[in-house]
């Protein structure tokens, strides 16, 4: 079964960058390739949503709130997707996941990113 690992989160001060990384073990590296990753965010009492997502032709897309401070990519012989995130702001305190999109494999734990003075 597919699972998604990811890491790179911690805590930052307003206006501080971190990068996100999501392993996609046990998935067959054709079908990575090819697979719409995305990156996405919950914080407690409000549902996931989703942040950006990158194509097999590294097309990319994110949601308005984060358009201009976020990057996404993706590294295919590693099967990795990446999210770069720069100008954070306290509302971007949340838990950060990866998934296919649409979102079709179980949730990996996911990897905290807490924005604080």
């Amino acid at each position: 079964q597919v699972q998604f690992v990811e890491s790179g989160g911690g805590l930052v001060q307003p206006g501080g960058s971190l990068e996100l990384s999501c392993a996609a073990s046990r998935m067959i590296s054709s079908v990575f390739s090819s697979q719409s990753m995305g990156w996405y965010r919950q914080t407690p009492g409000k549902e996931r949503e989703f942040v950006a997502r990158i194509d097999g032709n590294r097309m990319t897309d994110y949601a308005e709130s984060v358009k201009g401070r976020f990057t996404v990519s993706r590294d295919n012989g590693k099967k990795k997707v990446y999210l770069q995130l720069n100008s954070l702001k306290p509302e971007d305190t949340a838990v950060y996941y990866c998934n296919t999109v649409p979102v079709n494999r179980a949730w990996g734990q996911g990897t905290q990113v807490t924005v604080s003075s």
